[in-house]
């Protein structure tokens, strides 16, 4: 059974992928912008990897967004 947690993770996933696909971004662009790995973004974006703050704020910076958009989802 899923937490609430689990929950959370899939979607910050779902909106960090629906966020790179509409700025057309490959993985493997967003995770050279990003200097992380691109399955690490994978796993990220399919809520099965715990997100830190620091990789957060990476992410906004290779997308070109402010960290609080990653985080505008429903609960």
């Amino acid at each position: 059974m899923k937490s609430n947690y689990d929950h959370l993770k899939e979607r910050f996933g779902s909106n960090l992928k629906t966020i790179r696909t509409v700025k057309k971004l490959s993985l493997l662009k967003l995770a050279a912008r990003c200097d992380l790995d691109d399955s690490q973004i994978s796993k990220i974006e399919h809520g099965v990897w715990d997100v830190q703050l620091s990789t957060i704020f990476e992410l906004a910076k290779g997308l070109e967004v402010e960290p609080k958009e990653l985080l505008d989802f429903k609960i």
